[in-house]
């Protein structure tokens, strides 16, 4: 690997939470700092530290110590990292370096259009078109007699933040579709995000109305007018304003504010006052400072988490879509929900409220296209929110961080786990590649820039490396037909049921004490359910075995236990599944007993094609020295006259001989039978060559 510079040995790296350090090296490469630990002994691996600079938000060169100069680097997905670097000048190389890279000023830039996990076109391209946004508004039952595909917005004249595809109400006309986005702030008219069918209620979404104090459009109230009329179940529709009424309605003084009640006649309108952007990054940084700290009391810590406010914030997201799915699936009525513009709060209520109202969203594949469809392609500001570019920090907000803390406090807080497809792995690893700018999906602000930048042509899609790794992010108590029988969640909202996200915030913090997980308690019990339930089927093979007179095969010589003969010997050929199978070639798959004890030896499909080499076209051994007999079709059938439901040599030939259980007794019972018919003598050689060499000597014998 080629690093951009020296490497710096010697550095020392703090934990967080003690005053343990660890001593090694540092490497500045193109992509990755790298902390790389001095191993002394020779039989354990080296500790290696991977920080991409995407993630870093902040570095802080503090005052040079007697022990050297310290760096502190904050990153976005909560990992903070406290260097000691013995060389002020070095300590200066670094922090030098990282501020050039972390603060990237195109998007050429962003590790997304280095990134090559070694796929080829076509695997790229079929990651891309894993994601069909049609295709989920058809599962919701759109486009019908009442909402329409609209290609208004094909070439983004409309609306540039928006998609190209839209839905509105089929009796929306061009022309009110463009007055009524020139009336709403940045062209984000009323449009369709999500169709309850049952009720044939509508979740729609835009942005504020330039309305002012007095200004009205009649284009405007066409629409809401129109998205009224498309929902019979209710004479009215819902207007949510997910701000708080005081910040609205300052709005109105900036020409903005919201709709006037006496304009729109068919319209009930809701504040639920979830505070701006502003106060959300605030409220994190203290967060982040309360549970940063090394020396606060219990008290100090818990008034702390109250006074930053964020739980509280949380929770009037998670109140803002109660309502919206209160209004949907009880009320039957249809729902508008804006905030400012339209892309931060808007899209949390909307996506969390689908996510309450349709198990779909609740699969690992579901939450994806959620992801896509509120977020993605209705232009949250992904670049400015998450910093991906050297902009204004103003726009940097939580906004998505919060969305996916609200979805865990739902899957903590039902108690019915297997409604749930996935657990907090997968919200924890896409908060990482939200920041990390390894994959293309969340780069760009919208659709319109994310074209230009061909990103579906330069960069690698998130989803396909997230669905490959699907099996890690199951949630193995996961039950689909319990999850559809409750498709609505309807979730409390009391304070006691909001908790810390312990592995959000503190996920990197080795040194502090583990809290005991249940779901890797849950994963460990389900892999050792599964081992005992392998376990129970060998043993219920084996007693079938014994209990059908197969008992053969129990012991040789020595009384050798069964499952050494079954496993060792034979090693389960073929498609037999069950030990009879393996031991008389009767059940299942295992059509003929000599493929089972001989391995299937060429084209021989019978027990005397394989001892006397493949007579003729004669397909049974009787056909040969009797005369094809009817349509018997085992060597029973043959030689006895197909007696009774006898389906194994020894019940045809003796009447259900007992268990035979050593050598011995083998040779015994062979004597016996000897002469009556070579392929029932065949139907008892066990899979295992001694036998077949021992069975083959007395028939010569």
């Amino acid at each position: 690997m080629k690093y951009i510079q020296s490497s710096v040995e010697q550095v020392r790296l703090l934990e967080r939470f003690s005053n343990k350090s660890t001593s090694g090296t540092l490497h500045l490469t193109a992509t990755h700092l790298i902390f790389v630990e001095s191993n002394n002994a020779a039989t354990t691996a080296a500790q290696e530290i991977w920080i991409l600079h995407h993630h870093i938000a902040s570095v802080e060169k503090l005052s040079l110590t007697t022990s050297g100069c310290p760096l502190v680097i904050q990153c976005r997905n909560f990992r903070v990292v406290h260097f000691v670097v013995q060389r002020e000048r070095d300590c200066h190389d670094i922090y030098s370096s990282l501020l050039r890279l972390l603060r990237p000023v195109s998007y050429d830039e962003l590790y997304a259009f280095s990134y090559n996990p070694k796929q080829n076109e076509q695997q790229r391209e079929e990651g891309w078109q894993l994601i069909d946004l049609g295709a989920e508004f058809e599962r919701m039952g759109v486009p019908c007699d009442r909402w329409q595909l609209t290609d208004v917005n094909r070439d983004y004249k409309i609306c540039e933040t928006y998609p190209r595809d839209l839905y509105v109400p089929i009796t929306a006309s061009k022309p009110i579709i463009v007055g009524s986005s020139k009336f709403r702030s940045k062209g984000r008219f009323p449009v369709l995000t999500y169709f309850y069918q049952e009720k044939k209620a509508a979740v729609c979404r835009c942005s504020q109305p330039l309305s002012g104090f007095s200004a009205r459009c009649l284009e405007d109230e066409s629409m809401l007018q129109a998205i009224s009329k498309a929902n019979h179940n209710s004479r009215f529709v819902y207007v949510m304003d997910t701000r708080p009424k005081l910040n609205a309605m300052a709005n109105r003084a900036a020409g903005k504010g919201y709709e006037n009640e006496d304009n729109y006649s068919n319209i009930r309108f809701q504040f639920v006052g979830i505070e701006n952007i502003h106060v959300m990054r605030t409220s994190l940084q203290k967060l982040l400072e309360v549970v940063g700290s090394r020396f606060l009391s219990v008290n100090d810590y818990l008034l702390g988490l109250e006074s930053c406010g964020w739980l509280r914030h949380v929770k009037a997201v998670v109140d803002a879509a109660i309502f919206l799915t209160k209004a949907v699936t009880v009320e039957g009525a249809s729902v508008l929900v804006h905030c400012s513009d339209g892309w931060d709060r808007t899209a949390q209520v909307c996506s969390l409220g689908a996510l309450l109202m349709d198990p779909y969203y609740r699969t690992i594949k579901g939450f994806m296209v959620l992801i896509e469809k509120d977020w993605i392609s209705f232009g949250h500001k992904f670049a400015d929110r998450c910093d991906q570019l050297d902009g204004d920090p103003k726009e940097v907000s939580p906004v998505f961080t919060q969305f996916l803390e609200c979805v865990w406090q739902l899957t903590e807080q039902f108690p019915q786990v297997c409604i749930w497809c996935f657990h907090e792995w997968l919200l924890l690893q896409i908060h990482e590649h939200v920041h990390s700018c390894q994959y293309g999906n969340f780069l760009a602000n919208n659709q319109r820039q994310r074209e230009e930048l061909q990103l579906g042509d330069r960069t690698h899609s998130l989803w396909a490396f997230l669905l490959r790794e699907q099996q890690n992010y199951l949630n193995p108590a996961y039950c689909p037909t319990y999850a559809d029988t409750h498709p609505v969640l309807e979730p409390s909202t009391l304070p006691c049921h909001f908790k810390f996200w312990r592995n959000m915030y503190h996920q990197f913090d080795r040194s502090m004490h583990p809290r005991q997980s249940v779901l890797k308690n849950v994963l460990t019990l389900k892999e050792s359910n599964c081992k005992l339930e392998d376990t129970i089927k060998d043993l219920e093979a084996v007693s079938t075995c014994i209990s059908l007179g197969s008992g053969l095969m129990g012991c040789v010589e020595g009384n050798y236990p069964i499952s050494i003969l079954f496993r060792v010997s034979t090693g389960s050929v073929g498609n037999a599944k069950h030990a009879e199978e393996v031991s008389t070639g009767s059940v299942g798959n295992a059509k003929h007993a000599e493929e089972v004890s001989t391995g299937s030896v060429g084209n021989a499909k019978h027990a005397e094609e394989v001892s006397t080499g493949s007579v003729g076209n004669a397909k049974h051994a009787e056909e040969v020295s009797t005369g094809s007999v009817g349509n018997a079709k085992h060597a029973e059938e043959v030689s006895t006259g197909s007696v009774g439901n006898g389906k194994h040599a020894e019940e045809v030939s003796t009447g259900s001989v007992g268990p035979i259980h050593t050598a011995r007794e083998l040779s015994s019972f062979l004597r016996e039978i000897k002469g009556k018919n070579k392929v029932l003598l065949e139907c008892y050689i066990p899979a295992s060559e001694r036998f077949v060499r021992s069975a083959q000597h007395l028939m010569k014998n």
